[in-house]
C-alpha cells in the first residue's frame, strides 16, 4: 500500500484527487493540505510514500518546497501551467499532470508511483538482508526515537496490519513495519512463524501445551496451519523419551 498526501489550495481539486485515489486500491490517502507548510508537519506525524503536489499556492509553492524539503517522498506534480515541468523534472518529481486531470492519465501516474515504490522497497529489503546477516542487531524507528535491538533479547513478534511489536527481554518495541518484510531479514534457524500474526524465537521457547507456546509470562498461540511445522522443528529432534534412551 502506498501512502500518499494532496496537497493543493483549491478544495474541488483537493476533493477530485482524492475521490481518484480512492478508486485505486493500492493507494492509501493519509490526509490533504492547503499547503507545503501543513505537510511538513504531516510527514513528522506519518508515514507519506507520495505526494501530490500543486504549484501554485499561497505562503508557499510547490517548486520552492521541493528546492528546500530534504529527501522527499515520491512527487507527481498537478497543476494547471505546462511551463513549470522542465523545473519540475529537474527536481527529480516522478510525474507532471496537467489540470483537469483525467482518471486514465491519473491511474497511469499511479501505476508508475507503484513501479517505483516497489522498486525502492525491494532496494531496501536488499541492504537490509546484507547488513543483517553482518551484525547481531538493527535498528527500529520508534516515534521519533531510533531503538537498537539484539537478536538475542527478541522473545517474539507480533504482527497488527502495517505495524509491529517486538517483545525483547528489556521491553517492547512498536514500528510501522510489514511482519512478512521482518520474517524476511530474520534468521530461520532462530525464528519460527507460529501463526498469521507470530513470529518466536525458538530458543526462548519454554514450553508448549495444546495451542499455545509459553515463554517467561507470555503466552502466545499456535495456528493449527503452524502446529505439525512447530513440533517437528522445536520438539521433535530435542525430545527425550524411552525409544530414545533406550
Amino acid at each position: 500500500m502506498i501512502n500518499c498526501v494532496i496537497i493543493d489550495d483549491e478544495p474541488l481539486a483537493r476533493e477530485g484527487l482524492a475521490n481518484y485515489v480512492r478508486e485505486v486500491d493500492f493507494l492509501h490517502l493519509t490526509g490533504t493540505c492547503e499547503n507545503p507548510l501543513e505537510l511538513i508537519k504531516l510527514l513528522d506525524q506519518h508515514r507519506v510514500d507520495l505526494i501530490f503536489l500543486d504549484i501554485q499556492m499561497p505562503k508557499m509553492n510547490g517548486i520552492d518546497f521541493l528546492k528546500i524539503v530534504k529527501n522527499p517522498p515520491m512527487v507527481v506534480i498537478t497543476s494547471a501551467y505546462p511551463s513549470y515541468a522542465l523545473e519540475s523534472f529537474q527536481l527529480n518529481v516522478l510525474d507532471y499532470l496537467l489540470k483537469p486531470i483525467t482518471f486514465d492519465r491519473f491511474f497511469k501516474s499511479a501505476n508508475k508511483a507503484k513501479d517505483y515504490h516497489r522498486l525502492l522497497t525491494n532496494s531496501v529489503l536488499t541492504n537490509q538482508q546484507k547488513d543483517v546477516s553482518d551484525a547481531d542487531y538493527f535498528f527500529i524507528k520508534c516515534g521519533n526515537k531510533y531503538e537498537k535491538i539484539y537478536f538475542d533479547d527478541i522473545l517474539y513478534v507480533e504482527g497488527m496490519q502495517n505495524y509491529v511489536t517486538i517483545f525483547t527481554s528489556k521491553g517492547k518495541y512498536i514500528t510501522l513495519l510489514n511482519l512478512k518484510s521482518l520474517e524476511q531479514n530474520l534468521n530461520s534457524r532462530s525464528f519460527i512463524r507460529v501463526h498469521k500474526s507470530y513470529i518466536v524465537s525458538i530458543n526462548k521457547i519454554d514450553g508448549i501445551e495444546g495451542n499455545a507456546i509459553f515463554m517467561q509470562s507470555h503466552q502466545i498461540p499456535i495456528s493449527r496451519n503452524y502446529r505439525e511445522q512447530v513440533i517437528a522443528r522445536v520438539v521433535e529432534s530435542k525430545l527425550w523419551d524411552k525409544i530414545k534412551l533406550s
